[in-house]
Formats: C-alpha cells, structure tokens, sequence
C-alpha cells in the first residue's frame, strides 16, 4: 500500500523541486499510462507553482544593506528588477 503524497503547501522548496524534477524524469520516459501521466502532469504543476511562491517569499525577505549619507548603516529590502 503507497501513502498518499504529501499536501503541497506543507513542501519545502527543496522537497517541491525534488519531487518536480522525478515527475519530469518520469513524463519523458513516456512509459506511464495516460491517466497516470495526466495525474503527474497536474501535480507538477502545482509544485512548480509552490517553488514559485516559495521563491517569491524568499525574495522579499532579501534585503540590502546601505549607508546613509550620514554614515549610518541600515537595511532596506532589495529592489525588485
């Protein structure tokens, strides 16, 4: 009997992308059953959307730091580009 897979939104980056990139692996092989590759398929993209926001999340944590004209050192979140 195979567990259930993990709920997405309680995957680390790390986890998300590992289990992305074996679900890619197994999409090229082209040796699933359709609906199983459909089922794959579907969740890949969700992982790939929880790596997005994952990514997205840890961007605007990142913050640059700066001296004022005065000397004073301080932080200011990074530009976004």
């Amino acid at each position: 009997m195979t567990s259930a897979p993990k709920p997405i939104e309680d995957m680390t980056f790390e986890a998300a992308l590992g289990e992305l990139e074996t679900i890619v692996r197994a999409l090229e092989t082209g040796q699933a059953p359709l609906e199983e590759s459909i089922s794959s398929y579907e969740r890949g993209v969700a992982l790939r959307k929880q790596c997005e926001e994952k990514l997205r999340e840890a961007r605007e944590k990142i913050e640059k730091i700066t001296i004022d004209p005065n000397g004073a050192i301080k932080a200011e979140p990074l530009d976004a580009e």
